[in-house]
């Protein structure tokens, strides 16, 4: 599976779960469970590649003002959650996380910001294809801490100076 065949993928099973993140975890498994075992583990290959680059204090930063606080499970969910936008949302969240208050549409706080299933989709596919679980993937393991420079959370004139624009939108 490529990189166009990912995205192709995610950006399928969002449409077609409404963008409801669950739903979509749920259509992932089982559009993954219908191709060889390889092809998953290329899929979860490029899903934690990017999971690992959007470990960013910029990044948690967004997450804390959108989400009105992100714990370390919370900011993992969120990554999760972020790559089952699609490219285009996370390429951009990726260059300029302030650049989500123009790249999301609506935003519903209850199910949005949360793709803790999206990030298990791919281990349950290759579980059921095999009954194995995944091998090692073979790729670099995430930074011990995040990349960038350190977010203030608890300073919210920092916060809305950082990310003026997710700042006016989500917490007016």
């Amino acid at each position: 599976m490529d990189e166009t065949e990912f995205w192709e993928l995610v950006d399928t099973t969002r449409e077609d779960a409404e963008g409801d993140p669950e739903d979509q975890a749920d259509l992932l498994v089982e559009r993954l469970g219908r191709l060889d075992p390889e092809a998953v583990l290329d899929f979860s290959r490029h899903f934690e590649s990017r999971y690992n680059r959007a470990y960013t204090w910029d990044l948690w930063g967004a997450a804390w003002v959108l989400l009105d606080g992100a714990s370390d499970d919370a900011f993992d969910f969120f990554r999760c959650w972020l790559i089952g936008q699609g490219r285009e949302v996370f390429e951009g969240a990726v260059h300029d996380p302030d650049a989500l208050a123009d790249l999301l549409g609506d935003f519903d706080e209850e199910i949005d910001g949360d793709g803790e299933e999206l990030g298990y989709a791919a281990d349950e596919a290759y579980e059921q294809l095999t009954g194995l679980v995944a091998p090692d993937l073979g790729i670099p393991p995430a930074p011990g801490e995040p990349e960038g420079s350190p977010v203030d959370f608890e300073d919210e004139s920092a916060l809305a100076e950082r990310y003026p624009k997710l700042w006016e939108r989500f917490r007016p």
